[in-house]
This record gives structure tokens, C-alpha cells and sequence, in this order.
């Protein structure tokens, strides 16, 4: 090895050394839904929570925002999750179970603490980050599936980590949870055209653009003339062919809605209420679309308490009325 070589650190000892710190991730952390709904939660419950909020935020972070090699970096913080965890099958870390503190970011080591004390399944961990890695190098989906294929990496395994932090998840309330989460990642797409298709990004399936006849290029809002972007009907919109798949895609996410609505009334107590709140959020956020007319130019608008409430007020009195099966003892204590 040259002088020269030794000199420069490699791509992963420099994703290491440099991976955002703890108070950079959590900043946000008093403005999002998910940590603001967990306080409502008991203070055991809400730690494990916090946690699991704390690796996803991570995980994001890294594949939207890290200024290096976001790959190496998601190499990286993989790396230390399966150090931290300790021997397994598939794991890394010592025969001890032993690690230098020092080698594993603290975000990572609460979250592999988490995992080990209420023996957590580890599979949807991997999948958060194999979901930024395919966001390096992919932009757009053919179909639709090839879109849910996506939401299955990179929103469905924080529903099922949830059931299993509570220690309710069955094969069913999987099933739910995904059409739920896959739901909701697909309302944040569609609030949110626009401003991914400035950056190359595109969740609108190409196929369904092709049948309603919408460019990639008509997805980017025009530089200029289109001021009143929070008004019903503003001058210089969007097409009504690109309104038109808009409402297609509000109508599919708003159907996997109700497909996972079930979850609530197999809930009770406090998870009952959060699951509730995020799907009745979901279906409010929907309805904002609606109002704005389908306009992908259009400043989503934040849910009003007069979309929410009708939709919570929905699905708990369905929750009410449904019988329910067993619950698990956390879920009990919740």
C-alpha cells in the first residue's frame, strides 16, 4: 500500500466518522406525528417507541440528506445495528455479545437495546435501510406494484415494529398495518408531486401517467404566473388530465385506507386511538386534495379539524361496534 493510500480513509471509514449526530435527527422529533402521538402513550412504551422513531429518522436522514457517499454511509449504519445486536443468526458482534461503545452510533445502540429486551424482529429494521438504498438509484415506477413494492420496504416495517413493540402483532393485524402504512406513504407522495418532480423524483406510476396522457415534464410547476398557489381553481393549475390521474391515485390510497381499518377495532385503549388518529389523518389529507380540485401545483393544506374529526369520529365508532379478539399484555397496559 502506498503512502498516498494510507493517507486517505475509505468510503466507510468516512461515513462512519461523520454520520449526522443524535440532536441533528431528533430535531424534529416535537413537530412529527409520530413521536408527538407517542407521549400520549406510558412512559415504557413511549422510550421503546422513541427509539424505533430515532433508527427510521436516522435511516431517512442519511439516504435524503448525508453530503457524502449515501451508500457507504447506509453500509455503515447497517454495519453498527447488526454489531450492536450482538450474535445471531445473519447478526455481526462479538462472541460475547461485547462491542466498544464508541463504534456504534447511540441512535443505533437504543435501538438494537430495544430489540434485544422485548425481542423484536429485526427483518423490518433491514428494510428501512434497503428502502434508501433503492432510493439512490431509483426514480421512477412502472406500475403501481412496482410502487406498494417500494412502501413495503419503506413504510409498512414501522407499523409492524409498532404491533410488536406493544406485543399485539398477528399475521392478520400485519396485513392491516401494511394497507394503512402503504396508505399513508402514498398520501405523503401524492400531497407532495410537484416538489419531488423538481428533483427528479416521480411516484406517480409511469403506465397510469401514459393512460391519462400526463408528461413527466408537466409534473414541475411553472417557474412563473402561478402565484396563487393555495386557492381552489387558481389560474394556471394543473391540466385537467393531470388532475384527473391525481384523483385516480387519491381514490386507490383512500381504498388501502379502508382496507387496513379493520386494525382499529382489533386495538383497544391508547394504540387503538393513535392507529385511529393516523388513519383518520390519512383519509383528512386525502380530502384536502380533493378541495384543492386535484391541483398537483397546489400548497397542500394541513388537516383541518373539520375533515379529521368526522373520519376519527368514523372509525371509532366502527371500532366500538366490532367485536374484538384477544389482546397482548402491553397493549392491555396502553
Amino acid at each position: 500500500m502506498t503512502a498516498a493510500a494510507m493517507r486517505v480513509p475509505s468510503r466507510a471509514a468516512r461515513a462512519k466518522s461523520d454520520l449526522p449526530p443524535e440532536y441533528v435527527v431528533l430535531a424534529r422529533a416535537g413537530t412529527e406525528n409520530f413521536p408527538v402521538a407517542s407521549r400520549l402513550l406510558p412512559a415504557p412504551v413511549r422510550s421503546d417507541l422513541m427509539a424505533l422513531y430515532g433508527w427510521a429518522r436516522l435511516v431517512d436522514q442519511i439516504g435524503d440528506d448525508y453530503a457524502g457517499d449515501r451508500t457507504a454511509a447506509l453500509d455503515e449504519v447497517e454495519r453498527q445495528l447488526r454489531l450492536a445486536l450482538g450474535p445471531g443468526p445473519g447478526q455481526g458482534g462479538f462472541p460475547d455479545g461485547s462491542m466498544p461503545d464508541d463504534d456504534v452510533h447511540p441512535l443505533v445502540m437504543r435501538m438494537a437495546e430495544t430489540v434485544r429486551r422485548l425481542d423484536l424482529p429485526t427483518e423490518p429494521l433491514f428494510d428501512l435501510v434497503q428502502a434508501n438504498r433503492q432510493d439512490q438509484v431509483v426514480s421512477r415506477y412502472e406500475t403501481f406494484e412496482d410502487l406498494v413494492g417500494y412502501c413495503r420496504l419503506s413504510a409498512n416495517p414501522v407499523g409492524r415494529m409498532v404491533l410488536a413493540i406493544f406485543g399485539v402483532a398477528t399475521p392478520q393485524r400485519n396485513t392491516w398495518s401494511d394497507s394503512t402504512c402503504t396508505a399513508l406513504q402514498l398520501v405523503e407522495h401524492w400531497q407532495d408531486v410537484a416538489e419531488d418532480a423538481i428533483v427528479g423524483r416521480v411516484y406517480l406510476p409511469l403506465e397510469d401517467m401514459r393512460r391519462f396522457g400526463v408528461s413527466v415534464e408537466e409534473l414541475v410547476p411553472p417557474s412563473a404566473g402561478y402565484v396563487d398557489r393555495g386557492r381552489r381553481g387558481a389560474a394556471g393549475g394543473a391540466s385537467p388530465a393531470c388532475r384527473a390521474l391525481l384523483a385516480f391515485e387519491v381514490a386507490r390510497a383512500r381504498r388501502m385506507l379502508d382496507d387496513g381499518s379493520p386494525l382499529v377495532a382489533s386495538l383497544k385503549g391508547r394504540l387503538r386511538m393513535a392507529v385511529a388518529s393516523f388513519t383518520a389523518g390519512g383519509h383528512a389529507a386525502l380530502d384536502g386534495l380533493a378541495a384543492m380540485d386535484f391541483d398537483i401545483y397546489a400548497e397542500p393544506s394541513r388537516p383541518t379539524i373539520g375533515r379529521f374529526g368526522p373520519h376519527l369520529l368514523r372509525l371509532l365508532q366502527n371500532a366500538y361496534r366490532s367485536p374484538r379478539p384477544g389482546a397482548g399484555t402491553r397493549e392491555e397496559a396502553a
